[in-house]
């Protein structure tokens, strides 16, 4: 199991989709215009998931922006039955809750050069209001800190200044990790 950000995950299972596939997370916020239920996100409500959360049906949960994001237990596995490795898009606090599991999850941060840069993405991406831009921004700093302080927190640290080199050095890791066997 390897934690990676969605996008490159994405890319990853779609270019590899014998080797790799990214579980479907779970989350209390509304969908997004070109977001399906199951295919994106498994869409529920605040009630819903934190009676799941509460009967441990998590593997690992976290809250941004007011609302609750998860992978289930469930989610990993319909990857690993399916034989393939489990890629998940974790924020900061679920790294944290995962680290130290049973499942010994691989740890991969991709983060942008500068804050700077990251918003001037978020903007471009045009999927952010100017309230949850500001939060993201927030949490990305938290974030940023917590990785350069927590340095045992992420197994590798990927700068990502350019998307195309990004990503190979990410197809990189993990083609050494299956040459070694993990």
């Amino acid at each position: 199991m390897h934690t990676v950000p969605k996008s490159d995950s994405a890319i990853i299972s779609k270019e590899y989709p014998d080797k790799y596939a990214l579980s479907v997370s779970h989350t209390t916020r509304q969908p997004r215009s070109t977001e399906q239920h199951g295919i994106d996100y498994y869409f529920s409500s605040k009630e819903e998931m934190i009676k799941a959360i509460e009967h441990g049906e998590f593997f690992e949960h976290a809250e941004f922006s007011g609302n609750l994001y998860g992978t289930s237990f469930e989610a990993i596995h319909n990857v690993v039955k399916s034989g393939k490795t489990c890629i998940l898009d974790l924020e900061i606090q679920g790294v944290r809750s995962t680290k130290n599991s049973s499942l010994n999850p691989l740890c991969i941060l991709i983060k942008p050069p500068n804050l700077e840069e990251l918003k001037s993405r978020l903007r471009n991406r045009g999927t952010e209001t100017d309230e949850s831009l500001c939060k993201r921004l927030k949490q990305a700093e938290i974030d940023m800190a917590a990785a350069d302080t927590e340095q045992d927190l992420f197994d590798y640290v990927i700068i990502n200044e350019n998307l195309n080199e990004a990503y190979e050095h990410l197809l990189n890791i993990l083609c050494s990790l299956q040459k070694d066997g993990k």
